[in-house]
């Protein structure tokens, strides 16, 4: 689908809805982990790109201070009202629209209700970040409708609280910075304990590809809230030993090693992943502008077999998938993303052998397990702002 495409799409399901066009357009992009799973909750580095996958919102304002919100991707819409905001079992993805609304009241800031309608190019449950980037874009109709400004890191923050405390996910910043802060062009090197990044460049010669092994998850309620009480109970036994800890961020990989022993065998090796994964973040951040092709392939090997063996994230499909990858032309490494049990793996891949690259894929991983994967380059995109698809329309018109 082209941009043109989506636009008159979404002006017409729009119009069909509420009787006129939008009169706002903002975007929010998804995002994949180049290195650093699982690292994030534990403040420690991820090298997080944020993709030309992308959830738009249409809206216009209303003035009776309710919310009216529904999907071209997702059934069930609802309306709510701005001063009693509640969840809403019958239609889930409108909570992170509302948890949203819900967290930017308690702070204070006065909030314009509207009618929109949502697009995303995102796979849903796929580990690409559809929810930040959801609740990205709803901050930001907020925000112009409003007519005032929140500084960028601090919306990414509100973002999380809308997810940790409204929608019951107990997710890190990964997700909503990426959305919010990426820059065009590059990825980010994101410090999660201080909420800092700097610009780490993707060289033209290597392409990103995702690989969706179609094969759904769900954060809630699931392994990931197992996994990240073992890091952090894992950490406060380290501290006994090493006063200087924090979190896992703290304990080099010596230091783990001295103390290995005393922990509990799971939660040894979630924490050895985790030690292990954070010297990766930074090692990659290196090798990738550098286009260093074997320090590549190392680091996303031992990358994803510490999440199978250590950090026990794995599927069948996501074994299916590695093989494919991995028996692809063009492929220089491939690795795990998201938080794993499913949903989306990615590979480095030479650019002049990305065709090739797709089509094995498509094949090998049909036949393991049949079910027909999506697989499709991305590119690094900006942050969440506000979009401008009208001009992009008047120019093709």
């Amino acid at each position: 689908m082209t941009e043109v495409q989506r636009l008159e799409q979404m002006q017409t399901g729009f119009a069909l809805r509420y009787g006129s066009l939008p009169e706002l357009w903002v975007r929010a992009p998804g995002r994949v982990d180049l290195m650093g799973s699982h690292t994030d909750y534990n403040e420690g580095y991820v090298l997080t790109l944020p993709i030309d996958r992308d959830t738009w919102i249409a809206a216009r304002p209303r003035a009776d201070g309710w919310v009216a919100i529904e999907s071209l991707n997702l059934g069930g819409g609802c309306e709510f009202d701005l001063q009693a905001v509640q969840k809403d079992a019958r239609a889930p993805w409108t909570n992170y629209v509302r948890g949203v609304a819900a967290v930017l009241r308690q702070e204070g800031y006065p909030l314009t209700g509207f009618d929109g309608l949502v697009h995303s190019t995102i796979p849903l449950s796929s580990g690409l970040s559809s929810s930040a980037a959801l609740e990205a874009a709803t901050l930001q109709v907020f925000q112009a409708l409003g007519g005032w400004r929140i500084e960028p890191v601090q919306q990414a923050r509100l973002c999380q609280r809308a997810e940790n405390e409204f929608v019951g996910v107990n997710c890190g910043i990964l997700d909503q910075y990426t959305s919010i802060l990426g820059q065009p062009g590059c990825a980010l090197l994101l410090d999660c304990r201080d909420l800092t990044s700097r610009g780490v460049e993707v060289p033209a010669e290597i392409s990103i590809v995702i690989c969706d092994t179609r094969a759904k998850r769900q954060l809630a309620g699931t392994e990931y809230a197992e996994r990240r009480a073992q890091c952090e109970a894992g950490a406060r036994q380290l501290a006994g030993y090493s006063p200087h800890v924090r979190t896992l961020r703290d304990i080099t990989v010596e230091e783990l090693a001295a103390n290995e022993d005393r922990l509990p065998p799971s939660v040894a090796r979630r924490c050895r992943f985790i030690v292990e994964e954070n010297r990766r973040v930074l090692d990659m951040a290196a090798a990738l502008p550098a286009a260093d092709r074997r320090q590549i392939a190392g680091l996303t090997a031992r990358s994803y077999a510490g999440a199978r063996d250590l950090y026990e994230i794995n599927s069948r499909e996501m074994s299916w998938m590695m093989t494919a990858m991995l028996g692809a032309p063009g492929v220089i490494g491939a690795r795990q993303a998201g938080a794993g049990f499913g949903g989306c793996m990615l590979a480095f891949v030479d650019s002049a052998q990305t065709g090739p690259f797709r089509r094995h894929v498509e094949g090998a991983y049909a036949a393991a397990g049949g079910l027909t994967p999506g697989v499709y380059v991305v590119q690094p995109a900006p942050g969440a702002g506000l979009a401008s698809p009208l001009a992009a329309y008047a120019i093709s018109r």
